[in-house]
């Protein structure tokens, strides 16, 4: 799972706290900020992540805010 990214949203109505593990064991877990909750910022989000091709796995709590970014992701080809 080297190849692999894990993204942790924590989500609310107006903003998305992210944090970021590499794929490997013992790597490395951090904070990236907070991003506003539109889907505009979230694709931008997604690009910046994404730029040296590894593969994205997002983790979120489904809740009422949750929802929409689920339809986003996957429509962005992302688990």
């Amino acid at each position: 799972m080297q190849d692999s990214t894990f993204i942790g949203l924590d989500v609310h109505k107006a903003t998305i706290s992210v944090a970021v593990a590499q794929g490997e064991r013992g790597g490395e877990v951090r904070h990236w900020g907070r991003i506003p909750n539109r889907p505009d910022h979230i694709s931008k989000l997604v690009e910046k992540l994404g730029v040296h091709g590894s593969r994205l796995n997002f983790c979120y709590e489904a809740g009422p805010c949750g929802y929409g970014l689920h339809r986003q992701l996957v429509g962005l080809g992302h688990d």
